[in-house]
């Protein structure tokens, strides 16, 4: 009997000895993605209307780290907020904890060297070495074309500084402890010419992380066909808006041309255009289409072209359903 329980101790022991031993790599050594660059990045005029154009209409850097008024249709940012973070993303959307974008802003980001901004969008690690949820959609962010990152850079270093303090985002048990192991070291690959369109939509999408949002996710993980929609979001009020199916299949693009594709972006570039308030219980959506509005018409064509390059998925999508 001595014996058996001599056993089970060590065995208990073993098992606790392997569990801090996680515990250790996935809090001490994780994420592993490699140093932080020592850059220094040339502030020209070309590259920040290159980051001003990526930031504000293809990336949407200014879309998650402003606050959106969620009043309006389709929640424009609010003037002036642009860079200064604060936009919320909690229990309320379906997200395992409190996600506070930051503020960008160089009065936020003036003491970071060029290396920590690079390191972090292309990894989502920030400069203590933790890892952002990946509402930041990093992962895509670390495929594209280390110019453009860099053209991302002048433009923040650009914007008016803007003083604006926010909670630390936190993460719920035990997704506090997962997100370390979400990071990768990012591939980066040069921009393709415009005249192969299939390849420079594949860029372009990449860059608009348009398969964030439109490919089924089951918290980080993707568990859907890409680009087949379906994915849900949770609205404040309890309505769910569920992101489309963009594959061409008739449930999705099939029936779309590219003029009607790029249209539906360019109605709303339209000077005209006021977006409607919208009350609690109506139609309402995510989708930031006032900022992808302004989006270059050739660099739509093309994520329209690479789009019908996709297998047709059969995957009817209910756009919208109102609170219960």
């Amino acid at each position: 009997m001595k014996r058996l329980m001599r056993i089970l101790m060590y065995g208990i022991g073993a098992v606790c000895l392997i569990v801090l031993g996680l515990l250790f790599y996935v809090t001490k050594i994780l994420p592993d993605v490699g140093p932080v660059p020592d850059i220094t990045v040339d502030i020209t005029d070309e590259r920040v209307e290159r980051g001003r154009y990526l930031a504000n209409h293809v990336m949407l850097c200014m879309d998650c780290h402003a606050t959106r008024d969620f009043s309006l249709f389709a929640g424009p940012p609010e003037p002036g907020t642009l860079g200064a973070g604060g936009e919320r993303f909690d229990h309320s959307m379906g997200f395992p904890g409190v996600f506070i974008s930051p503020n960008i802003t160089p009065a936020a980001l003036g003491d970071w060297t060029d290396g920590e901004i690079f390191h972090m969008i292309t990894t989502g690690v920030n400069r203590e070495g933790k890892a952002v949820f990946p509402v930041m959609p990093y992962h895509r962010y670390g495929t594209l074309d280390e110019e453009d990152i860099y053209a991302v850079i002048a433009y923040l270093r650009s914007l008016d500084p803007i003083v604006a303090e926010h909670e630390r985002s936190k993460a719920d048990f035990p997704v506090n402890l997962l997100l370390n192991t979400l990071p990768t070291a990012p591939s980066f690959s040069p921009m393709p010419p415009k005249n192969d369109p299939v390849e420079y939509g594949r860029y372009m999408i990449a860059a608009a992380a348009c398969g964030d949002c439109h490919t089924k996710r089951d918290g980080p993980a993707y568990v859907g066909e890409p680009y087949a929609g379906g994915n849900e979001f949770q609205m404040p009020d309890g309505s769910v808006v569920r992101a489309v199916n963009l594959t061409p299949h008739e449930t999705g693009l099939g029936a779309w041309t590219k003029e009607m594709f790029v249209e539906r972006f360019k109605i709303y570039a339209d000077s005209a255009y006021v977006p409607p308030a919208v009350a609690p219980g109506e139609l309402q959506t995510i989708m930031p289409w006032l900022m992808y509005a302004d989006m270059e018409r050739e660099d739509l064509e093309a994520i329209y072209d690479y789009l019908q390059t996709l297998q047709p998925v059969d995957n009817p999508v209910i756009r919208f359903s109102a609170a219960e």
